[in-house]
């Protein structure tokens, strides 16, 4: 066992006689007594050109998941497809219209809901649910870095969102991938980013699905030539084409968010419109809180100093003056 720290040194106090002997403290210029040197990294005087890199869990089969109409073809049944895209297209219509004649028939019996108030939810759901960690890859930055948060049933806020932020001066097309494709409807889920643009990504459970912490996501990203189109047909036809070297994998897990709060104030929320305040909710305000407090004590701190300064400056004025008058009557 080879280690520099001292604190092995404390645990070696504790250890029985056989244990001690098993281990050896060696520096740089010594541990080749022990190690071989094509066993050991160049950074320490061998010659193993070994990287570590993540391995692929056991049970990370990502799959195209839904998009917002139902589930998508993947890329190598696109092809064999294209001569019943017509009839699928009638079959999601009529999806289409039944759901929305049982969605009217909803609100008939219910309350009716302004466009504008429901504007208004949505950019909050969008402003509360913005992401804060960032994981900069070498084409995207993607938001957050490693987990999606979604809300329980009782706060209903169960969307998230994905923000991909395009670093690179081509365009870059991405699609988003998932262990359990029948349980999320993702949109978009195969698209492309331009030059310095970002986009946004809506993840959310489907039919009623629970979210589980063992699901996971996975956005593939790869760099497009500038001459290349941008539509359904061509991002096929690239992510066929593209080398497996040149794209780049993020995964992503996720984390269900418990409300925090107590069941005796249902009633009250509810009579004064109070929306859920989610752990994540909770999280993102109390991170603007803290920024603008480190902003207002930088401007405490110029203030002071400004003040200081201004002080000096008027004691030498005055002294300035005071001796001005002293040379001039003496």
């Amino acid at each position: 066992m080879f280690n520099h720290s001292a604190a092995f040194k404390i645990v070696k106090t504790w250890l029985g006689p056989e244990a001690v002997s098993l281990l050896k403290f060696a520096s740089k210029s010594d541990i080749q007594d022990y190690v071989s040197v094509e066993y050991l990294p160049p950074h320490m005087g061998g010659t193993d050109p070994f990287k570590y890199s993540y391995p692929p869990l056991v049970d990370d089969d990502f799959q195209t998941p839904l998009c917002e109409n139902g589930p998508i073809a993947s890329e190598d049944e696109a092809s064999s497809k294209e001569d019943i895209e017509s009839d699928g297209k009638e079959i999601l219509e009529a999806i289409s219209n039944e759901e929305q004649t049982a969605l009217l028939k909803k609100i008939n019996l219910t309350e009716p809901t302004s466009k504008a108030e429901e504007h208004e939810k949505d950019s909050k759901m969008k402003a509360f649910k913005k992401p804060l960690s960032v994981f900069k890859g070498p084409l995207l930055h993607i938001s957050p870095a490693e987990e999606l948060y979604f809300g329980n049933t009782e706060s209903g806020e169960k969307k998230t969102l994905i923000v991909l932020t395009n670093v690179t001066k081509n365009i870059v097309a991405f699609k988003v991938r998932t262990t359990a494709p029948e349980k999320y409807r993702v949109k978009p889920s195969n698209s492309s980013c331009d030059p310095g643009a970002s986009v946004d990504i809506v993840v959310s459970p489907h039919g009623g699905l629970t979210v589980s912490a063992q699901d996971r996501f996975l956005i593939m990203a790869a760099e497009m030539e500038q001459s290349s189109g941008t539509g359904p047909a061509e991002l096929t036809q690239f992510w066929k084409e593209v080398p497996r070297n040149k794209v780049m994998e993020h995964r992503l897990r996720c984390h269900i968010v418990e409300s925090s709060k107590p069941t005796t104030l249902t009633l009250k929320d509810n009579a004064f419109n109070i929306s859920d305040k989610t752990g994540a909710d909770i999280y993102l305000q109390l991170n603007r809180l803290l920024e603008s407090n480190r902003k207002l004590e930088d401007q405490v701190q110029r203030c002071i100093w400004f003040q200081q300064l201004m002080l000096s400056l008027t004691v030498i004025l005055l002294a300035f003056v005071a001796s001005f008058f002293y040379l001039l009557y003496s």
